[in-house]
């Protein structure tokens, strides 16, 4: 009697055995899975780190899509470019820190790779493309002779090369070399450093207009103290200038100061223009 009812409960183990795997779907993942140990928490491809994966109203490459890149903000174009966020934290937040942390788009184009990559979910890979598509951007805003684009007032000028001058932290000098129809034909950088009267030597800014027979040019340079008024020694090298290049048979249209609260045209302030040339 006593070996019938101990090989009863043996007939009841292989009930048992089927019950014991069912909380743990699939036995085969489930030593890799628990090996991994992240992956548990994070999959490989975070619910948050990828844009793919936002709703898709707030997906800024379908927002780009449906309605254009101008409609998107700074923070949705980085995040275009950055493509992935990181664990827990979506691409668009990393955007936003980035333009926080490098106080907006003047901050991060003047950033290194590597104060990039102090910030968590940038890697260098990342740094670089930023970066490479800021510069892109700050060279079309002021180079452009295949479109020929038309420099007639000093609005004109700001805005071609506000974007690459306002946020120097050194002087630089530039000439705009201009036809007979005012028509931007190319920017030449000419000094960099301190632009005044002993250091500015007239015969250099003027060489590329020499060079290209050009009829018509434009000066331009900024302050980096963000004040655009002209120095004593700007109304120096203006007066200088001017004088010279009508030797030379070459108009000087403007001297045109830029500088983060704003611009002055030294031609309409009749400020080392004798006489004020008109506009």
């Amino acid at each position: 009697m006593r070996p019938a009812q101990v090989a009863a409960p043996a007939t009841t183990l292989p009930v048992a055995v089927p019950e014991a795997p069912r909380p743990v779907p699939g036995a085969a993942p489930a030593p890799r899975e628990h090996a991994r140990g992240e992956s548990l928490r994070y999959p490989a491809t975070d619910y948050h780190a990828a844009v793919r994966d936002l709703p898709p109203a707030e997906r800024p490459r379908e927002r780009l899509l449906a309605a254009g890149a101008r409609v998107l903000s700074n923070a949705e174009l980085i995040a275009i470019l950055l493509r992935t966020g990181t664990a827990g934290t979506s691409v668009l937040q990393v955007s936003a820190r980035l333009l926080a942390e490098f106080d907006g788009l003047r901050g991060l184009a003047n950033a290194s790779v590597a104060e990039l990559c102090a910030l968590r979910g940038i890697s260098e890979t990342k740094a670089c493309q930023l970066l490479a598509t800021l510069e892109l951007g700050r060279r079309s805003a002021s180079l452009g002779p295949a479109d020929q684009p038309l420099i007639s007032t000093p609005e004109d000028v700001d805005l071609l090369l506000r974007a690459e001058l306002a946020p120097l932290a050194q002087e630089k000098l530039y000439v705009l070399l201009l036809n007979t129809k005012q028509e931007l034909l190319r920017v030449h950088e000419v000094y960099q450093g301190t632009v005044n009267s002993a250091t500015v030597r007239i015969a250099e800014v003027l060489r590329p207009a020499i060079k290209d027979n050009c009829p018509n040019i434009i000066v331009v340079h900024n302050h980096p103290s963000g004040d655009p008024g002209p120095s004593a020694d700007d109304i120096r090298v203006t007066r200088r200038l001017a004088r010279s290049a009508e030797a030379m048979d070459i108009c000087l249209h403007d001297h045109v100061v830029i500088a983060a609260a704003g611009f002055v045209s030294m031609k309409r302030r009749g400020l080392g223009f004798d006489p004020v040339l008109p506009d």
